[in-house]
Order: structure tokens, then C-alpha cells, then sequence
């Protein structure tokens, strides 16, 4: 995993802590928010927030309905922010 991809993953697992109480570590790529993490839609819109305002991205409601895996948001925090430095 990239470095860059790393810093993702650590910065939402934070995210998905604070909002869920699911511990950091237990939020890996691979897993899913629901089925893996039992993230209900109420916090999972208290990530979505949460992750905008960390990465200063706009998450729209039909894409986040389609991200399943902590690796959905991930990949889409990496291509919105390609170039932004």
C-alpha cells in the first residue's frame, strides 16, 4: 500500500472510531462497512461528513450509497485529490 493510501486508510479509521466506536485497527481496506464493521446509515453519514471536511472533498449521497468497503472510500479520496497539493 502506498504511503499515501495509508495516510487514507489511518485518517478514516479514525473517522469510522470517533463516529462508531469500532476500533482503528479493525478498519482495514478490505472491509465492509456494514457486513465487517456494523456501521448503520446514520453514522455513515457522520463519516461521509466527517471524511469531506478532513479532505476537503465532496461526497455525493448516490456515490456514498455505493461505497460498501472502507477500499470504495479510500480509492475515491485518492482519485478526487490526484494533483492537489
Amino acid at each position: 500500500m502506498a504511503t499515501a493510501e495509508t495516510d487514507i486508510v489511518s485518517g478514516l479509521a479514525e473517522i469510522v472510531e470517533e463516529v462508531t466506536g469500532v476500533k482503528k485497527d479493525e478498519v482495514t481496506p478490505d472491509k465492509n462497512f456494514v457486513d465487517d464493521l456494523d456501521v448503520d446509515s446514520l453514522s455513515m453519514v457522520e463519516i461521509a461528513v466527517q471524511t469531506e471536511d478532513k479532505y476537503g472533498i465532496e461526497i455525493p449521497d448516490e456515490r456514498m450509497r455505493g461505497m460498501r468497503t472502507v477500499r470504495n472510500v479510500v480509492d475515491y479520496i485518492k482519485r478526487v485529490t490526484i494533483g492537489r497539493s
